[in-house]
């Protein structure tokens, strides 16, 4: 399985041929990337970025944030809270998603990512 960080989506409405490569049967995402898309739509009111992602998000798994995504988010955010190098709230809530969930890699545009898989038992692709 591969999670697609917020990054690589957004990537994707643009017409990113890069981010096109990573759509396949193993690619999913996380709630928390939901909703970080759509806060901003709505913020923007943007029709056609909310047509293309309800569209998308119907036709692509979405892991939830659960108790055991949250135990595994707090080991990783204490992990880098350790080390010194603590990154966005968001971007470690998706990687516990994925690492619960058993992701093998996450793809992404975010280096933060790189600094989260020193800590948790994730492959980054940094695009």
């Amino acid at each position: 399985m591969i999670v697609l960080d917020t990054s690589a989506l957004i990537d994707l409405f643009r017409g990113s041929e890069v981010a096109k490569c990573f759509i396949d049967d193993e690619a999913v995402t996380t709630t928390i990337t939901y909703y970080e898309i759509f806060q901003k739509i709505k913020h923007r009111n943007s029709k056609a970025e909310d047509r293309f992602f309800r569209y998308f998000f119907s036709c692509l798994r979405v892991l939830d944030y659960d108790v055991h995504a949250a135990e595994v988010s707090s080991d990783i955010m204490a992990n880098l809270m350790s080390l010194g190098t603590p990154v966005n709230g968001f971007d470690v809530l998706i990687a516990g998603i994925a690492v619960a969930n058993g992701a093998e890699k996450l793809i992404t545009r975010d280096k933060d990512f790189l600094k989260i898989s020193e800590v948790a038992d994730i492959g980054v692709l940094v695009y």
